[in-house]
Formats: C-alpha cells, structure tokens, sequence
C-alpha cells in the first residue's frame, strides 16, 4: 500500500510518520501531483493558521487538486477544517469538500480557548471507528471549530459548544482531533482507515 502524506509546512507531520510507523506502514510527504494521485490513501495533516496554509495551497495548485482525489482521503484537526468551504480564521476560503464554516470558540465560563485535552466522542456507524466501543477518548488542539452538519459522523462539546469531532463525504473523512496522539483508539482509526475504508 502507497500512503501520501500532504506536504504543506503542517506541524504535526512527523508524528503522524511515527503513528504509522507504530502500525507498520512507510508514508512519503509530498505536495507533488501525480505521486498524490497514484498513491492508495492521502493523509491531511495539520498544525497551524489556515490562511497561511491555504496560501501554500493556492502556490502547488493543491488548492483545485486535492478536491478531485478520489481514493480514501483523510484529514487531521487543521487539515479537516481547511476541507472546509470557510474558516473565520483571518476570512479564509478553503478546499470545498464539504460545505460547512469553521467557527471560532468562543469563551465561556472562564473556559479557556484553544480547546485543548482529552475528550469522549459520540460517534455514528461508520468504518473509521470500526471495533472501537465504549467511551471513545481523542486528544484536541484548537482554538476553531465545526459546527454539526449532516456530513458528522461523531461530535463532542467544549465551552458550551457541541460541534462536529468527525466528518465523512464521499472519499473524505476529516478528525477534528489528532488520532496520531490519541493512544490505541486513535490508532485503530488510522488502521481503519488504512485497511477497513
């Protein structure tokens, strides 16, 4: 199995080389068109500014490629939102796949924001969450969200707000949280999505 990890300066590249390592896989981290298109899954990561992000996009032509990628493509808490068709992070336009607006958390109750930890996820019938049961428990990093939409697939709340924790359209899955820093729950769901979707 080919793996592709888009190279777009995110910052969570390398332990999401190491998760897939753990698991027995090689992945290549490329921006480069034709070894994204032949490759057999196409992973999204992210750490970072989406405006900044989707500027490196617009400059590899990734911005109109990655949409028409039509094997399993999955991405990672910045790499779902830039999925997106909007961030309110500096008015950003983003990739499109699905069409929702990634909001910025508000502050509640002395809350503080970014939303950072573990949390329990309530999930939908879906093959990334295969052979996981009982409270599910994923690692978060973000200070914006997406709100729900008939494209989640599992979702959690933080300062007052439910929000979207996965999403699934078509080829694409997106994790608001980081599998690669979720423990052995996030790592059967990189499993899942490298041998169940």
């Amino acid at each position: 199995m080919t793996i592709a990890i888009v190279k777009y300066n995110a910052g969570n590249t390398r332990s999401v080389l190491c998760a897939l390592k753990r698991l027995g896989y090689e992945a290549t981290v490329t921006d480069d068109h034709q070894e994204l298109r032949k490759a057999d899954r196409v992973i999204f990561p992210g750490v970072g500014e989406a405006s900044t992000a989707m500027a490196y996009l617009r400059g590899c032509g990734l911005d109109t490629f990655l949409p028409t990628l039509t094997q399993p493509f999955l991405g990672i808490c910045l790499g779902m939102q830039l999925m997106c068709s909007f961030s309110e992070e500096h008015d950003t336009q983003c990739l499109g796949m699905f069409p929702e607006t990634v909001k910025k958390f508000i502050p509640y109750k002395g809350e503080k924001i970014p939303h950072m930890g573990w949390n329990t996820l309530k999930t939908k019938d879906d093959p990334l969450f295969r052979g996981l049961s009982g409270e599910i428990w994923c690692y978060f990093v973000h200070s914006y969200y997406v709100p729900f939409s008939s494209d989640t697939i599992a979702s959690t709340e933080y300062a007052s707000v439910k929000f979207t924790a996965s999403l699934r359209k078509d080829n694409f899955w997106g994790c608001q949280f980081h599998p690669e820093k979720s423990g052995s729950m996030g790592e059967r769901m990189l499993k899942n999505f490298l041998e169940e979707v």
